[in-house]
């Protein structure tokens, strides 16, 4: 046991490393490209890729049931023990600019297509999911992005005066500065690349050696290890004030949609590739009481959002949220 924790604390302190990588990049990108295009695209990707990585390994074993509770737990932990950890540290004195509330009435995009593709993704899965649903995941995340440049191009155009004072500024940097944000967001990225798998194995180890079930593992466990990098990402970024802040919510935002999409099309095209063509990830009545409670949990976390103030108060709110979530992890497998 002590050579398993070992090795999971130091994968974890690489994954540490490589968040606080990641993030810094991605606050300096963000300067060009805009705090949330970059929350959306760019860094939901990044962090998402333990998460990738898991689904794709699981598949490639006809672990199924894995990929489909990894995704879904993922969206259970993010949408409230993530989002409630980065509201009580940035509206606190954690931060190093405390605010009294995060906007988020800039999101609107976002909050509806996460409602979209939660409900789409629970309604799909009734029959299972095979090819047709995975070109149909592809389409909405692909439409996910275009809407989301599009909203970035309009932005531009909306505030013209910000914008030239901003490409001044840009000018004002040295093209080094740029190229080192890039360097480190892609370092970061390719360092959560290659820590997560061992970390995942790492984590494995010491669930078997405490006698964790299959269940808890796959549910809880499992998502919390593909969370880590974006969660440490997240705290890195509310720490930072209303800009960090903002790039974390759209980035929480961004990759459950990823999730909710392109993360469960990569599960059924990774199950195709090895299992062939005609591959169904089927439905079960364990999984179809996870998407049930999961999709429920994401629309309820977000109607405070649809209020476009998030508070304190809503942090609370969240992390009771999760408590219920996991304590039905418990109860679903008897129903």
């Amino acid at each position: 046991m002590a050579a398993n924790i070992l090795f999971l604390l130091g994968w974890l302190a690489e994954l540490i490393f490589a968040s606080w990588l990641l993030s810094d990049g991605a606050e300096h990108l963000a300067e060009r490209w805009g705090g949330r295009f970059v929350g959306r695209t760019l860094l939901s990707i990044a962090t998402t890729l333990p998460e990738i990585g898991i689904v794709v390994a699981a598949a490639k074993n006809g672990s199924y049931g894995t990929a489909i509770g990894s995704a879904l737990g993922s969206n259970l932990f993010m949408m409230t023990l993530g989002l409630a950890v980065m509201l009580i540290i940035a509206t606190t004195r954690l931060s190093k600019a405390p605010q009294k509330f995060v906007d988020v009435k800039e999101f609107g995009l976002d909050k509806v297509f996460l409602v979209i593709t939660a409900v789409a993704g629970a309604v799909l899965f009734i029959d299972g999911y095979d090819l047709l649903d995975g070109i149909i995941f592809t389409g909405l995340f692909s439409v996910y992005l275009a809407f989301a440049f599009r909203e970035m191009k309009r932005e531009k155009k909306q505030i013209p005066l910000e914008k030239d004072l901003h490409e001044n500024e840009l000018h004002a940097k040295p093209k080094k500065h740029f190229a080192r944000a890039m360097v480190l967001f892609v370092a970061g990225t390719v360092g959560i690349f290659v820590g997560a798998e061992p970390f995942v194995h790492a984590l494995e180890g010491v669930s078997v050696d405490l006698g964790v079930s299959v269940v808890i593992l796959a549910v809880i466990v499992s998502p919390i290890a593909g969370e880590m990098p974006e969660k440490i990402s997240m705290i890195l970024l509310a720490r930072k004030g209303a800009h960090g802040a903002s790039i974390a919510v759209a980035n929480v935002l961004g990759s459950k949609i990823l999730n909710n999409t392109l993360l469960l099309s990569v599960a059924i095209f990774a199950a195709m590739s090895y299992q062939g063509l005609h591959a169904k990830i089927s439905n079960t009545s364990l999984l179809e009481n996870q998407m049930i409670l999961v999709t429920v949990i994401t629309i309820v976390a977000l109607i405070p959002m649809f209020k476009n103030k998030l508070g304190l108060k809503s942090g609370v709110m969240l992390l009771a949220l999760y408590a219920v979530g996991i304590g039905m992890q418990f109860i679903l497998p008897d129903l």
